[in-house]
């Protein structure tokens, strides 16, 4: 009898500096839902901070694509097919527009980008949209799975109520990894190197080991109290004053 992993993670999310000082909300959204015992998904979504309600966008994409998934695997053990999928990110930038025409807006004003993690039995989905980013290890080496997307100018994106359609990439690959992070733009900066394209391995080693070394399982409530210090230290916030969230995995 094949055994489920034991995944266990820390999370935490942080009001950026900046927002700190124009006294505005943070943007960034998670969810992390541990669905059956094989079965884990987690997203990461940051709301547009040239959108008026870009943070109740992030929170409302979390919400709905993890309600979505939770009852998909309610009634089924494999993972929904490309179909399925475009039909809950319809439903979803419906919900947006329901929710901006509530307050007398458009749907652009609750812009939000997307990275979600779905972890199957064999097999692990990744969803993307915009400039948040995923990153995996196997073998002891670190790979990004979905890389940060940025618009045709600087400092620009790709949002899920971006019309006429939305740049939505998909993978399906075999679940050949042990860890997992995701993470949004906030730390790209620290996390990613851009000119190998690459995920810095000084920076996810370090931050996952406590994990791997973690004999719990599910959410790892002390760790993540620990990571949220480290989102609000002086010297991350120094390289980086936007929102940070930073979903850590580990089966190992």
């Amino acid at each position: 009898m094949q055994v489920s992993p034991r995944w266990r993670w820390a999370v935490a999310s942080r009001t950026g500096t900046s927002h700190v000082r124009m006294g505005t909300r943070k943007q960034d959204a998670y969810s992390v839902m541990q669905i059956k015992p094989n079965i884990l998904c987690a997203v990461v979504s940051d709301g547009a901070g040239s959108a008026s309600h870009g943070g109740q966008g992030a929170s409302l994409l979390c919400r709905s694509l993890m309600n979505d998934f939770r009852a998909w695997f309610e009634c089924h053990n494999d993972l929904p097919d490309s179909e399925i999928l475009l039909c809950w990110i319809d439903k979803l930038r419906d919900r947006l527009s329901m929710a901006a025409e509530k307050r007398g807006v458009t749907r652009r004003q609750f812009a939000a980008t997307l990275v979600m993690l779905v972890i199957s039995k064999s097999r692990v989905l990744a969803l993307q949209v915009g400039d948040s980013a995923l990153v995996a290890r196997k073998n002891g080496v670190w790979e990004a799975l979905c890389w940060p997307e940025n618009g045709e100018f600087a400092s620009t994106t790709f949002f899920v109520t971006d019309d006429p359609e939305i740049r939505l990439h998909t993978l399906h690959l075999d679940l050949e990894y042990d860890a997992f992070a995701l993470f949004s733009d906030g730390l790209e900066s620290v996390a990613l190197e851009h000119a190998t394209h690459q995920p810095f391995a000084r920076f996810f080693d370090p931050m996952i080991k406590p994990i791997d070394q973690n004999d719990g399982e599910g959410r790892l409530a002390e760790l993540s109290v620990s990571l949220a210090r480290y989102l609000d230290s002086p010297a991350l916030c120094e390289r980086t004053d936007d929102d940070k969230t930073l979903i850590l995995i580990s089966c190992k």
